[in-house]
């Protein structure tokens, strides 16, 4: 397969913007697809230290293959930027949901929890912690399920709860042991689950504030307070999972995803049938075609869609050798 160029592809709609670069809408002039493509300034991404970062996310997804993950069809460069061109979920961020909706049911909740936690069992199964888990970055597909993306921050390599060290992730979202700065590990990811839970019953991560360090403060503290009507089995969950020591929260021992699957709240779960997507879906977005991007922030989607970059073929660059990935065989 010849290696992917930017000409490749007609640039169609902005959906998001950050800190890392863009992330637009595709069509394949080759093969006709819609994909969404992330383009980041390789002096950005040098200025910033996030070279190994960004390399360890373009590895991660050509490795990874599960339900609940968003695959990677296409990488390549250009002289000044890097581009990563990913399956497209129509359905928008979990996040633009949330948002809307103030707080989702138990079952709309638990149908999301339930296909997250496979995709995090599967990561840690391939030694890979996520580090990121929010609702900005779980995006919605075509049939309503969810897909885990941006993997910017998540490491290989680790199997334990205390070998990785540097502290990154969302400050909503970060585990007591990454604020201490003590060494983390899988447990992390089983700390953001709980705060996902937490968001999508309540309507706001755990600890909520604006004040940064009142935010950490509490973090550190752990003295969380549950809504009323949370459920008995929701809350002892969320507890389990937001435990302060990642050795004795839900999910931290040696079964990691076992020990999640196996508790009370999710009592009533066929798991194999939310692997094979077999349960009926909350919400199905409602789309008008392939290229639709009504679930995406309009903030986005009205502006001019360009890039400035040429597209000629990929030059030799010594930083970002091994960039290039022209889909599975």
């Amino acid at each position: 397969m010849a290696a992917p160029v930017l000409n490749d592809f007609q640039l169609q709609k902005v959906l998001g913007r950050g800190g890392y670069g863009k992330v637009m809408l595709v069509r394949h002039k080759g093969n006709g697809g819609i994909y969404a493509m992330k383009t980041m300034k390789k002096a950005d991404v040098l200025k910033r230290n996030q070279k190994e970062h960004t390399a360890s996310e373009r590895h991660v997804l050509e490795t990874v293959n599960h339900p609940f993950i968003v695959n990677l069809h296409f990488a390549f460069q250009t002289p000044t930027k890097l581009y990563m061109v990913m399956e497209y979920c129509p359905g928008g961020e979990l996040f633009f949901h949330l948002s809307r909706a103030g707080r989702f049911s138990e079952g709309r909740c638990k149908f999301y929890t339930c296909e997250l936690v496979l995709a995090v069992g599967y990561l840690h199964s391939l030694n890979i912690i996520y580090r990121d888990l929010k609702p900005e970055n779980v995006l919605v597909d075509a049939n309503g399920h969810a897909k885990i993306t941006d993997f910017g921050l998540s490491k290989e390599g680790v199997m334990d709860n205390i070998s990785a060290k540097t502290t990154c992730g969302t400050p909503e979202y970060l585990a007591p042991e990454v604020l201490n700065k003590k060494g983390h590990g899988c447990g992390v990811d089983w700390y953001s689950i709980g705060a996902l839970i937490y968001e999508m019953l309540t309507g706001l991560p755990p600890y909520y504030t604006k004040d940064r360090d009142k935010l950490f403060r509490r973090i550190a503290k752990g003295d969380l307070e549950y809504p009323t009507y949370v459920n008995a089995s929701a809350k002892a969950c969320m507890q389990g999972l937001l435990l302060l020591d990642p050795e004795r929260r839900l999910g931290g021992g040696p079964t990691d995803v076992e020990e999640v699957k196996a508790h009370a709240f999710f009592g009533d779960v066929d798991w194999r049938a939310v692997y094979e997507s077999r349960i009926p879906v909350p919400f199905k977005p409602n789309l008008s075609g392939d290229g639709d991007a009504k679930y995406f922030d309009k903030e986005f989607t009205g502006q001019n869609v360009c890039d400035s970059e040429a597209g000629g073929a990929a030059p030799r660059d010594g930083n970002f050798a091994g960039f290039t990935f022209a889909g599975h065989k």
